[in-house]
């Protein structure tokens, strides 16, 4: 969050709350005239099979308007691109200023044939989120009669309130090639000043660029000495779309600015990082409420790793809202109880959200005697921090840090289930703001092992002569699986998570095999492996005359290709590493032999990866081991190729079948005729 307002004269300037819809914005002064080209155009070289593309954009900033205005000109190029008439455009309204309208919508469809359809219709306003004292809105509307072949254009105004201004954000990269667009902004020449407790003046800014090679931004003075940035780009590609990719929304093209009172980076990670940590310690305390907790909970002949965790697990049974829901101010007065303002609020109401929950713990500890610390990451299921780009709306969530012995560990009570010493997956390994002894510091949170996030899926099954078999699976996760399961838990019901188990467990397994879950462990304890047990019946193989071909890993059978293309633009990203472990186990009568198995077989990715298979029978079963363990979850667009071919042998062996054999029928005797 950063507020600003203007110095001369003094008026509020509210960036934070604005700076999460300010999505580009533009002006056009006309329309633009279709060439013969547009007209007629079906695909885009660059793009094939394109729902749509970009022609132009244009987004100009004026500050002395306080005004940000958008002209878009789109090709539909499929049936799907069609989708592309209804815009919904975004703002916010904040009870405290700094509240942004649209306006000036017009827009018009121009079909191949060049037949002008201009939009006549109204846009209409839609709620989109409410919370925090800012509604998240949308003006809505379609535009008319639009077919393939037809090019959709539009423009539109926001405007902020008139002693408020905001930076831009240009976001150069979408999901559609863009074969042009023009940027444009005109900063106040104003002097500003900081409303967020520092009362810093400034007429600074700063700005992020990740732009493509060759892409120049450009700031020039006006003859009236005014300064104007400029952008303009061509031929952008639409932002890449493949599996396992990272989260490379915070990396695509684009240019983020912001008014800012620092000279460096360095400058503003220390001061706001100074102003961060003291609010934080303002709402730790520890308080009164929590010193008491503490006393009551631990002993004082516990060592400090036995104090924290008795604080871990009372902390971890509190109501977290972030997988239930806040109260309102009506329902926790008629509950008795108070707003939240400190950790012993959030202690004597027995709920919170998941950052009030991880300060609580860090308050705890704190409380026992302990140097305890907060860390706020940027969750890497949704970005990546970005040390140059100057802004805390990056910081997702808040994780703890106690150190014991001289040694940093790290804790997610934030994270309902999430066992003691781990993190969840999205907060291992990611990087964001810590507090340190006299300050803050940009840190990384430690990965997490493979060896932590482990399933196990064991079958054992019995085969009666027609090749259906009956018996249980047993399965076990840890770690991150079994956080997975557990949170599904806590959104949904007891009820919920079984049929989400046994439909899981039913993807996996052959078509022809009914499932039944039998028993779940404690969904709550989170401390130990959630164990599902399931019977099933019926076919798993396939049979060919004489021979039943059978799966070599049942678990596996409906498994599609991880990486189908032989190249890749961007690197592999998988959640975390993990490993698992699949045990089948097949009990055939007499009347079938095994002719074939599979064979054994070690893969390795380096030192990145390793994968076992093996076989083993007696004359009346086979027990089939796989073995998978991912010890790395990225990889390089240059180690794509070994990636790519360990997979390949992975899921060949996996689809290798076992033989049974059945014994050929006895020839019918003949009888002879009586004469």
């Amino acid at each position: 969050m950063n507020r600003l307002s203007i110095c001369r004269p003094l008026c509020s300037l509210t960036v934070g709350v604005l700076l999460g819809i300010a999505s580009p914005f533009a002006h056009a002064d006309h329309w633009t005239t279709p060439t013969p080209e547009e007209l007629s155009m079906t695909s885009q070289p660059e793009v094939p099979g394109a729902a749509a593309v970009y022609l132009d954009r244009e987004e100009i900033t004026i500050d002395e308007f306080h005004m940000f205005s958008t002209y878009v000109r789109l090709k539909v190029l499929t049936e799907k691109g069609k989708e592309y008439a209804n815009v919904e455009l975004g703002y916010a309204s904040s009870e405290d200023g700094g509240s942004v309208s649209v306006d000036d919508i017009e827009g018009r469809t121009i079909h191949s044939d060049g037949t002008i359809i201009p939009f006549t219709g109204k846009p209409y306003s839609k709620l989109i989120e409410k919370g925090r004292g800012t509604k998240y809105m949308a003006k809505v509307f379609t535009l008319p009669d639009v077919q393939v072949g037809s090019i959709i254009e539009y423009r539109y105004k926001r405007h902020l309130d008139d002693n408020y201004f905001m930076a831009p954000r240009w976001y150069i990269q979408s999901d559609l090639f863009t074969r042009k667009a023009h940027y444009e902004w005109k900063p106040t020449d104003k002097t500003l000043v900081t409303d967020n407790g520092h009362g810093k003046l400034t007429n600074t800014i700063s700005w992020t660029p990740i732009l493509p090679p060759d892409t120049k931004l450009d700031s020039k003075r006006m003859p009236d000495g005014r300064l104007v940035f400029d952008l303009d780009v061509h031929n952008i590609p639409p932002t890449p779309e493949e599996d396992y990719m990272p989260p490379i929304a915070s990396l695509s093209y684009r240019v983020l600015f912001y008014y800012s009172p620092y000279r460096t980076g360095e400058e503003f990670w220390k001061d706001e990082g100074k102003s961060w940590s003291k609010t934080h310690d303002k709402f730790i305390g520890p308080g009164s409420a929590v010193k008491a907790a503490v006393q009551s909970l631990t002993a004082p002949s516990d060592t400090p790793d036995q104090k924290l965790r008795k604080l871990y697990a009372a902390v971890m049974q509190l109501e977290n809202t972030d997988y239930t829901r806040e109260r309102t101010k009506a329902e926790v007065k008629a509950d008795g109880q108070k707003q939240i303002h400190s950790t012993d609020d959030v202690w004597n109401n027995k709920r919170g959200s998941r950052d009030q929950i991880s300060d609580l713990f860090v308050a705890m500890a704190r409380a026992a005697g302990m140097k305890a610390y907060v860390m706020a990451v940027t969750n890497r299921d949704r970005n990546l921090f970005l040390p140059m780009y100057l802004s805390l709306s990056q910081l997702d969530d808040d994780i703890a840090i106690v150190n014991i012995d001289g040694k940093d560990m790290f804790f997610d009570p934030g994270s309902r289930y999430c066992p003691y010493g781990h993190l969840e997956w999205k907060h291992s390994s990611a990087s964001g703001l810590r507090q340190v002894d006299g300050g803050t510091a940009i840190a990384t949170a430690p990965p997490e092992s493979f060896k932590t996030s482990h399933v196990d899926r064991i079958a054992d099954l019995k085969m009666d002569e027609q090749g259906e078999v009956t018996g249980i699976v047993r399965m076990s996760y840890t770690g991150s699986p079994a956080l997975h399961w557990r949170h599904a838990f806590l959104t949904g019901d007891l009820t919920s998570l079984k049929r989400d188990l046994r439909t899981s467990v039913e993807k996996e397994l052959p078509s022809g095999v009914t499932v039944e879950l039998t028993s779940l462990s404690d969904p709550a304890d989170y401390e130990k492996p959630l164990e599902v047990r399931f019977s099933i019946k019926g076919q798993i193989g396939s049979s060919t005359g004489k021979r039943l071909l059978i799966p070599a890993d049942l678990f596996e059978v409906n498994t599609k290709p991880a990486f189908p293309h032989d190249k890749r633009t961007v690197a592999v990203y998988f959640d975390y590493p993990s490993m698992s472990q699949d045990v089948v186990r097949i009990i055939f009568p007499a009347a079938w032999t095994l002719e074939s198995k599979p064979s054994n077989i070690s893969v390795p990715l380096q030192t990145y990866a390793v994968y076992d298979m093996s076989a083993a029978s007696t004359p009346n079963s086979i027990i089939i081991r796989r073995d998978y363990a991912l010890g790395n979850y990225i990889f390089l667009p240059k180690e794509y190729s070994d990636l790519r071919s360990f997979y390949s042998k992975m899921e060949t062996k996996d689809q290798e079948s076992i033989v049974l054999k059945t014994a050929a029928p006895a020839a019918p005797q003949t009888v002879p005729a009586a004469n």
